[in-house]
């Protein structure tokens, strides 16, 4: 049998992940629902043109990427959110060939854009969300693969149950942004960062497939907000030097190389453009404070109620439970506290949210551990609890149901 059939063939598809695609099927629903509430706005119509003209063709404006200007920030999101309508009016173009003259849409007298045509072709407004949908979707599988890998199926439960009735999650994912998309590239370089570590210590033929795995979630973060490479880049190392035991002078050349890897795709992201990519490292978007505001307002906000309940109570029986005091448990909550104190003064940007996944996989490791106690059934009461109050709290919040 090939190696690539032996993987296949690993794969199962069992109880729980028969569940765990329930739950993301759930929140895809929720998402869907969103977006069929939602109504185009000015905010679309800039992700959509100018995504459309990174894909497409240049900017008419001389010395600028886009007709936007020189994208600072984070030029995927926008990348994203044009693709599919380009690959819309690719598809349509074609048809054009099996359509009578008076049908067609794009007509002998010019080109109009996927815009213009707003009323001819249909599901626009759900187009441009998709990607972020499917980046939101694929950020809850990871959170599933770690939480479950690492504590077993309560914690993967918990934390994906939870993670798919955040209402701050969807928010973001039906809408063009890179919040969500950050989010995936900080959460899955930190513990690819940690594979990576593990790795280490086994022999060096393991390393590559890793450490390329590295690039591209460090590539993902760059690319989704500048200011995410270097906070990804140090909570990795950290955790990096932590684990990798008689490694440790190897750490930060993987890291740096890794680094360097991001920088060629988010070069790469501006089309291989100098004076666009230039504009990055000329700009303020990296620039970061601490303040505690947001996480605040994050807590204090009813539609999150369980994640708070949840999250206070994990940390209740993190002090209390001496066996919770290991790495996969302290690297997960180390990481929530940096995440939730950073602002951006810069450029947009909602570090908070990218400390969400951290969060949820601490609280699910500190439910499973709790679970094994001799109170193990009061806690898994407990647990469901939670998620059930999260979820009656989130479908609440949904337009149109009340």
């Amino acid at each position: 049998m090939t190696h690539r059939f032996g993987i296949l063939r690993r794969f199962r598809f069992n109880l729980p992940q028969r569940i765990a695609a329930g739950l993301l099927a759930m929140f895809l629903v929720q998402g869907l629902w969103l977006t069929s509430r939602q109504t185009l706005t000015d905010r679309d119509y800039q992700y959509a043109r100018c995504g459309r003209e990174m894909w497409e063709r240049p900017s008419p404006l001389a010395g600028y990427f886009t007709s936007c200007g020189n994208i600072h920030d984070g030029v995927l999101a926008y990348r994203l959110a044009g693709l599919p309508l380009t690959v819309n009016l690719l598809a349509e173009r074609g048809l054009d060939h099996f359509r009578k003259p008076e049908d067609q849409l794009v007509q002998a007298s010019g080109e109009l854009s996927t815009w213009e045509l707003r009323h001819q072709i249909t599901h626009i407004l759900l187009l441009l969300r998709l990607p972020f949908l499917a980046a939101g979707c694929l950020l809850g599988g990871c959170l599933w693969w770690v939480t479950r890998r690492l504590y077993g199926n309560l914690g993967g439960y918990m934390a994906l149950g939870l993670y798919c009735f955040s209402p701050t999650v969807l928010k973001a994912c039906v809408a063009p942004n890179a919040e969500v998309l950050a989010a995936l590239g900080v959460y899955g370089g930190v513990y690819t960062c940690i594979g990576v570590a593990h790795a280490m210590q086994g022999p060096k033929r393991k390393w590559r497939p890793r450490i390329v795995l590295l690039t591209a979630a460090f590539g993902l973060a760059a690319a989704a907000h500048i200011a995410a490479l270097p906070v990804v880049a140090l909570m990795g190392l950290a955790a990096m030097l932590w684990v990798a035991e008689g490694r440790r002078s190897q750490v930060l050349p993987v890291v740096l190389v890794a680094v360097a890897g991001a920088m060629v795709v988010v070069f790469a992201c501006y089309g291989f453009s100098p004076d666009a990519f230039s504009y990055v490292f000329r700009s303020a978007a990296g620039f970061l404070w601490v303040s505690l505001d947001p996480a605040r307002r994050f807590f204090s906000a009813l539609p999150n109620a369980g994640i708070t309940v949840a999250a206070g109570a994990a940390v209740v029986l993190f002090l209390g439970l001496r066996k919770s005091w290991y790495f996969g448990n302290i690297a997960p909550l180390l990481c929530t506290l940096v995440l939730m104190a950073l602002v951006m003064t810069g450029a947009p940007g909602s570090p908070w949210l990218w400390a969400l996944p951290f969060l949820l996989t601490f609280v699910g490791g500190i439910f499973a551990d709790a679970c094994e106690g001799p109170r193990g059934r009061l806690v898994l009461g407990a647990a469901g609890a939670i998620v059930l109050l999260q979820a009656v709290f989130c479908v609440l919040s949904l337009p149109g149901l009340l």
